[in-house]
């Protein structure tokens, strides 16, 4: 119990080779992943320049803050 076997060495050695192929799915999917992080912290980046060049507008008075005033 406490050697590995030929089998264990197997399973593993598929295991990783699976993990992190050249071309696997498991990379694939890590490279979109990466992918959509980054296009989203640039979509926050985005918003935050937004935000900058247009500054709040005041209120336009209306008839009932002028009565409430007077």
């Amino acid at each position: 119990m406490g050697a590995l076997s030929i089998w264990h060495i197997l399973a593993v050695v598929v295991v990783v080779a699976l993990l992190f192929g050249g071309r696997g799915r498991i990379s694939g999917i890590m490279g979109d992943t990466a992918k959509g992080i980054k296009a989203f912290r640039e979509g926050l980046k985005g918003e935050e320049e937004a935000h900058e060049e247009e500054p709040a507008k005041p209120l336009p008075k209306t008839r009932a803050s002028t009565k409430a005033k007077g």
